[in-house]
Order: C-alpha cells, then sequence, then structure tokens
C-alpha cells in the first residue's frame, strides 16, 4: 500500500482554524434535534461545547478487509477538513475526469470535523493522477493509494474512531465518570443522530410532504433515497424511544429479534437460556429492530404487534412498503469499544471510542451531557457519524 503523505496527529497542534466560531445566539441545545427521544439514564444536568473548534470533532474510518492490489478502482485514503463526504465525493470525481457515480464511499462523514475515509475512483486502464495535487487545491489529503477489484459500497467499513473535545464542560465529574463507565460495560441507546434528519430537521419535514401527497418522480435519485432514509430512521428511533422509555432497550423477550455485534447476521428469539442470557450480557448479542419495509416481519407474538402498530407513526409504515423498501434490521444497543475518557484541566473533556458503521457518536454524548453545537453543522453525515 503506498503511503502519500504521513498522517496528521489526531488534533492539529496549532493549526489555523477553518474557520470562525459563531456567537452563541447560533448554539442550541443537541436535544432539541433528537425530538425528544427517552433516554436511558436520568439527565446529570451536565453542560458542554461541541466542535467549539474543528479539531475537536476527529473521526478516522476503519475499512475492515484488505485491498487487493490490483483492479480498476483506485481506493483512496482521504483526509477531510471542513468538506462533507458528498463534496469530497465531487472533487474526486472532476479531478480525475470521471462521473460522480464512478466514485464510491461507504460511510458519509459530517462537515465541521477532521475526517479520514476511504473513496474509490473506477480508472479503468488509466493510470492514477498525481493525487498529492488535491492538497493544494481543497482541504483534502490523500494519505494512502491502492487499486483494488470493486467498487467501495455504501456500509461496508468495520467502525469508525472517534476522538472529542467537549469544551466548557460543566457538571458534576464524578456523576459523570460513573455515567461513563455504565455505557462503557452496558453500551447506549443505538438512535440515528440528529444529522440524519438534517438542519433543523428539514430533511423529514420535507421527507413527510412526500407521504401527504407530493411526488417522487420530480426528486434526484440521490435525495430520493435520502428522505426515504430519512424517514426509516425516525420510524427506528420511535420505535427505540418506546423501548428505552419501557426500559427494555437492552433486553431480550421471546418474540424478538437479536442482532450479531458488528454484523447484519440476525435471528429470531424462540426461547432465552443461559447462553443467549450471556450473550447477550457480553455485548456478543443485541435486541434488534425493524428498518421499515416489506418482507415477512422475524418477530412474533406481542413484539410484532407493537411494532406493527408503532409503524404507523406518521404515516411512514405504509409510505416506506410502498415505496418498495426492504426490511432490515438494526441493534437497538451500540457498544463503544476502545473507550476511555479525560477530564482536562481546561474545563474541556476528551472522549476516544470507536463505534461500528452506521452508530452515531452523538447518540452517545447526549447520554452524558446537554452538549451545545453550532446550528449551521447539522448538515448530514451517517455511523460515521
Amino acid at each position: 500500500m503506498s503511503k502519500l503523505l504521513p498522517p496528521r496527529s489526531w488534533v492539529l497542534q496549532g493549526a489555523k482554524r477553518a474557520s470562525q466560531l459563531m456567537p452563541w445566539c447560533c448554539w442550541r441545545s443537541s436535544n432539541a434535534m433528537m425530538f425528544d427521544y427517552a433516554h436511558a439514564w436520568r439527565a446529570l444536568g451536565a453542560t458542554a461545547v461541541l466542535r467549539r473548534d474543528v479539531s475537536h470533532f476527529v473521526v478516522h474510518e476503519e475499512l475492515g478487509f484488505a485491498l487487493s492490489g490490483e483492479g480498476e478502482h483506485s481506493f483512496l485514503y482521504v483526509e477531510k477538513i471542513n468538506l462533507n463526504t458528498a463534496q469530497v465525493q465531487e472533487i474526486l470525481a472532476n479531478f480525475a475526469g470521471v462521473a460522480l457515480k464512478d466514485v464510491g464511499y461507504s460511510g458519509m462523514k459530517d462537515r465541521r470535523s477532521i475526517a479520514r475515509q476511504w473513496f474509490s475512483v473506477w480508472l479503468p486502464g488509466k493510470p492514477d493522477p498525481n493525487w498529492s495535487d488535491l492538497e493544494q487545491q481543497h482541504s483534502i489529503r490523500v494519505l494512502e493509494c491502492e487499486r483494488h477489484h470493486r467498487k467501495l459500497k455504501l456500509g461496508v467499513h468495520r467502525r469508525n474512531h472517534f476522538e472529542l473535545i467537549l469544551s466548557n464542560f460543566r457538571g458534576d465529574r464524578d456523576a459523570v465518570d460513573m455515567r461513563l463507565h455504565a455505557i462503557k460495560t452496558q453500551g447506549f441507546p443505538n438512535y440515528f443522530g440528529e444529522q440524519r434528519f438534517g438542519r433543523n430537521g428539514s430533511n423529514y419535514q420535507r421527507a413527510l410532504r412526500l407521504i401527504g401527497g407530493g411526488s417522487l418522480r420530480k426528486i434526484p435519485r440521490p435525495k430520493r433515497s435520502l428522505y426515504l432514509s430519512t424517514l426509516r430512521s425516525a420510524l427506528f428511533n420511535h420505535m427505540l424511544s418506546d423501548r428505552v422509555a419501557q426500559g427494555r432497550w437492552q433486553q431480550l423477550q421471546v418474540g424478538d429479534v437479536a442482532q450479531l455485534n458488528g454484523s447484519s447476521s440476525v435471528f429470531s428469539v424462540e426461547y432465552l437460556d443461559e447462553t443467549v442470557t450471556h450473550r447477550l450480557l457480553e455485548q456478543d448479542i443485541h435486541p434488534a429492530l425493524p428498518l421499515w419495509g416489506r418482507g415477512d416481519s422475524l418477530a412474533s407474538g406481542r413484539i410484532a404487534t407493537e411494532q406493527a402498530a408503532l409503524a404507523h407513526f406518521d404515516g411512514i409504515g405504509d409510505f416506506l412498503i410502498q415505496k418498495n423498501l426492504k426490511l432490515a434490521y438494526r441493534a437497538m444497543r451500540a457498544s463503544a469499544d476502545d473507550f476511555s475518557w479525560t477530564f482536562c484541566d481546561d474545563a474541556s473533556l476528551r472522549l476516544v471510542f470507536a463505534l461500528g458503521r452506521g452508530s452515531f457518536a452523538t447518540a452517545l454524548l447526549r447520554e452524558v451531557v446537554d452538549y451545545q453545537v453550532q446550528q449551521e453543522q447539522l448538515t448530514g453525515g451517517d455511523g460515521g457519524e
């Protein structure tokens, strides 16, 4: 694997800020965007500021599989600053002279961050351009480059590694420390983060209008997929919030669906024994909820009845089936791996952890502090955040 440039340190020391801070009137609580979903634990009254500087939110993507070293697709490990994934996709397509659809990526990453993620560029019969020239024109660097025989598809990376700094931390350190230990050992509710729903929930509101009679045909395919994904994410969060409110988000019952940790493999829970209970406590398996769509539910009995009733929320369930989305499953619980934290002397809290693909760092944070975030930052992003 060719390394074009040495990687930067996790936090840029003395680096120029990529953007200016907005005044305090433009900050707002994250909870407003989480639609008041139920919390797993009581609020601690702690507050902090998230992403006060671009270097306070660092994420890098772990691909999780080996590249072949040959093929028509050039895999690039890109570091981007203050750019979202779609913007980098467009930059790479223009630079390489290929169509946008010929540039692949696995996960969406937020704009206001220092993020490293993989892209693939289809270059059949063509040599790689001088990727290092990109640094002179844009806020991106190509750190590694290697060929592979397949395009990079959505959702195939293994996990994301985070280093976050919460500034202006105020709260009971002992209580927060206990909460962080609880999350480390028990996990946290695997909500889709506020980024999935757009600024002030704008994507969700636009998607709801489609249920009310709007036409999908006039909407470009990427936007169409975004709106359908937003609706399905909202319905999942609605179902998960119901389980969290009942205290059943990390419990398995007969009739539930279980998902293997770090995998899309699921199975119906037909009985509970010591083996299943042990695997649940060890976070080898997690309770799972449907990502609603067409197909036969793996849940049964009372669980299936509850889920069918909740699927009527905002008319989303029937709409997703009508649009032929395929039924899938997502774990109710997310695990934070390699989790550590430090209370710093400058009134900040530093968190380091890894999450499986599709899980949101902000879903973890909301169980710890009431954080504030700049309104302009809510521009999309997935499990990588």
